[in-house]
């Protein structure tokens, strides 16, 4: 999280929510890219994912398809996100973020200014991959079950979120612990207070 934070810090006002979807919505580079303004849901607080930026052969070219993996999908925003995406739209009209001659942002463009920022951050041994890593680790740890989080991430199969992920899940030991740990905190408390 301190890591996350110093470089959102470093980030300049105009790519700060790049960075924050890819950390808080688990967008991948490409996703982020090609955000169009009217993909979001301000007040149900909602972003559709329906297409992503890939670079072509052409030097400098980019096309405009369909998220890889069918992974077409809607991610729910916080309420932190969705107000720092409404204040970044207002300079806007179509995509969210702008590259040369008015199209979305070509991939080298973005890895260079992320790679600025995690230096300007000191932040070592990430790439702006490591954000959607980041959103999917903290979907884990508020206790998101597999499909959520599959969902949330566009994966194509549960599979594919448990091969990445699998790791992050608390064991039936650890459910089992936590369960004996608080049946004994509730137990202290009971005798405590009649005592």
């Amino acid at each position: 999280m301190e890591q996350v934070g110093a470089i959102l810090e470093a980030a300049d006002d105009a790519f700060e929510p790049f960075l924050a979807l890819c950390a808080f919505a688990g967008l991948r580079l490409g996703e982020a890219a090609a955000v169009q303004v009217g993909d979001i849901d301000f007040l149900r607080k909602r972003l559709q994912v329906s297409r992503q930026v890939q670079r072509t052969t052409k030097a400098g070219g980019i096309e405009i398809r369909p998220p890889k993996y069918n992974s077409e999908r809607t991610v729910h925003l916080a309420n932190d996100l969705v107000l720092l995406l409404a204040k970044h739209c207002e300079r806007r009209d179509l995509w969210l973020f702008e590259g040369e001659n008015g199209n979305p942002p070509h991939q080298n463009t973005v890895g260079y200014r992320t790679r600025r920022v995690f230096q300007r951050a000191n932040v070592t041994g990430l790439t702006l991959h490591s954000l959607r890593h980041f959103y999917a680790s903290a979907l884990i740890a508020a206790g998101c079950d597999v499909v959520t989080v599959q969902r949330s991430l566009g994966h194509g199969s549960a599979s594919t979120t448990l091969s990445t992920y699998a790791h992050l899940w608390p064991s039936a030991e650890d459910r089992t612990r936590k369960a004996a740990e608080g049946l004994m905190s509730a137990v202290r408390d009971q005798t405590a207070s009649a005592g």
